[in-house]
């Protein structure tokens, strides 16, 4: 059974960065495609960055264009998203997904994390 620990949110002023982690077990993440996203509060979940098991390719939505980083260290089984510039509409509970597909897409996935709080005050 694979499960995603996410660890790495806390509370930022506006400007400020955050590196979130996804600790895999279970199975190697290099058979996973990944995709973080968010849902803050009031709002629907949506996708924020992914990373595909097929050649690394990477997706960003408009908002964490320039901003945010996607990366994957196998060794460690270990899926990162670096924030920089974090805004306060950046709040929200970030989630981590894991899904056997080869390529980018924010939909369902086959595992998810339990998530970690971002808070940007202003």
């Amino acid at each position: 059974q694979v499960q995603l620990v996410e660890s790495g949110g806390g509370l930022v002023q506006a400007g400020g960065s955050l590196k979130l982690s996804c600790k895999v077990s279970g199975d190697s993440l290099r058979f996973y495609t990944f995709a973080w996203f968010r849902r803050a509060p009031g709002r629907e979940r949506e996708g924020v960055s992914c990373i595909s098991s097929n050649y690394d390719s990477t997706n960003y939505k408009d908002f964490a264009k320039g901003r945010f980083t996607i990366s994957r260290d196998n060794a460690k089984n270990v899926v990162y998203l670096q924030m920089n510039n974090l805004r306060p509409e950046d709040t929200a509970v970030y989630y981590c997904a894991a899904d056997h597909r080869q390529w980018c897409e924010y939909g369902d996935a086959d595992y998810w994390g339990q998530g970690t709080q971002v808070t940007v005050s202003s």
